[in-house]
């Protein structure tokens, strides 16, 4: 009863947080949100608050973007059921397989001449290679196939370690040795052939960045995207550094209970293990938008940019699935680790809007995607078309719940 009285009563008390003043459509999309979601099958909507009641979903968290700023912010419920912590507009989520996008931006080293996007990254790697096999004898695994699970790779997602167990290097993971709880990571089709989710094949280049970048990981990401990004509350850092720990949600199951050790570590940095708020995210967002447009002090040249946001098979780019809304484009990822669930869109032309929602649910996808849907009716958006043309196979963009 508390849990359910914690998120309705915390529901209704909107944290401001925001960057500008919401305009007379902006104040009518989050109405639309409060008061209207509409469940998938359902004729008629719900308040968010009945849905995170029905789904329990502790709390909610979300940023909308436009014009190159955050426009507004709004926080719901609690971030941990257990003690009634509120959500605000600076508590940190886990955002799941959307570090993705934030790890393909490190094509910074791309610019920097450290790696090509093309080629064999075998003879690059060094503690580590992708094991021959017969698939990789004439096509090879490169950069661009490992951040468009086009490389041929197994091991979809992961499922992260409890605090106070083991964590694995990067080689362990690699090759599903101990305490790794992954099987290894394998060549298991051509390079090439075809788009297959594969958080294994983040983890290779995740290895391969660290490398040709002379930094573990969460400070080269520091270095290379969250500081130019301006996502001054986000690391890769894991586990959690104590001091953020107060700031950070925890995450809940199915049942609306704290998991066990409240949060997941997730050594797959670059599949799993950025920690942010919705507000970073968005920022994240909007520097891409920028990059992609070539405009000035951007964290990548453009045509670097824009050969992340082209799609390579199934509507899948680098890091991101490209989303054709009409005669727009639009950049969208989803993320779901234990006990967390998020989404983020946003569109690549002049208006430059987008909205990242951010949840501490195991259900908590469900809502963000309702929460998108009333969004693009508030805000005119229109329905998703098939990937772009020349983009490859089509298959269902469905990372595996609870491992990505």
């Amino acid at each position: 009863m508390r849990f359910l009285t914690g998120i309705i009563a915390a529901a209704w008390a909107l944290a401001a947080g925001a960057h500008a003043a919401p305009s007379a459509t902006d104040l009518a999309a989050i109405a639309a949100v409060e008061s209207r979601l509409t469940p998938t099958g359902a004729a008629d909507g719900k308040p968010l608050a009945a849905r995170m009641a029905e789904l329990k979903v502790p709390g909610v968290s979300i940023a909308f973007i436009e014009d190159g700023k955050v426009k507004w912010t709004r926080s719901y419920g609690v971030s941990d059921a257990a003690d009634g912590r509120p959500v605000t507009p600076d508590t940190l989520f886990q955002a799941a397989s959307m570090s993705k996008a934030v790890a393909a931006a490190a094509l910074k080293l791309v610019d920097q001449g450290r790696l090509d996007l093309d080629g064999d990254v075998n003879p690059r790697l060094k503690i580590w290679q992708v094991p021959p096999s017969a698939y990789t004898t004439v096509e090879k695994v490169t950069l661009r196939r490992l951040l468009s699970h086009s490389a041929g790779l197994t091991v979809s997602g992961f499922p992260g370690y409890v605090p106070g167990k083991p964590v694995p290097t990067d080689v362990q993971i690699l090759d599903g040795q101990p305490p790794a709880n992954t099987p290894a990571v394998r060549a298991f089709e051509r390079p090439g052939q075809g788009y297959a989710y594969s958080g294994g094949g983040y983890t290779v280049a995740q290895l391969l960045m660290t490398e040709a970048g002379g930094q573990p990981f969460p400070a080269l990401l520091d270095r290379l995207v969250l500081r130019p990004a301006g996502m001054r509350s986000s690391t890769f850092v894991q586990p959690l550094p104590q001091a953020l720990v107060r700031k950070a949600a925890s995450g809940h199951n199915a049942k609306g209970d704290v998991i066990p050790g409240q949060r997941n570590t997730y050594p797959e940095y670059a599949a799993a293990g950025l920690w942010t708020t919705p507000s970073d995210y968005g920022r994240f967002l909007i520097a891409l938008q920028n990059a992609y447009a070539g405009l000035p002090r951007a964290i990548l040249r453009q045509p670097t940019a824009q050969a992340m946001l082209t799609p390579v098979l199934s509507g899948y780019a680098l890091g991101m699935v490209i989303e054709p809304r009409g005669a727009r484009v639009a950049i969208q990822h989803g993320g779901s680790n234990a006990g967390f669930q998020c989404q983020s869109f946003a569109f690549l032309d002049g208006s430059r809007q987008g909205v990242v929602v951010m949840t501490n649910g195991d259900a908590g996808g469900r809502v963000a995607r309702e929460v998108l849907g009333a969004l693009q009716v508030a805000y005119g958006w229109g329905e998703a078309g098939p990937p772009p043309e020349g983009s490859g196979r089509r298959a269902p963009f469905t990372p595996p719940a609870a491992a990505q």
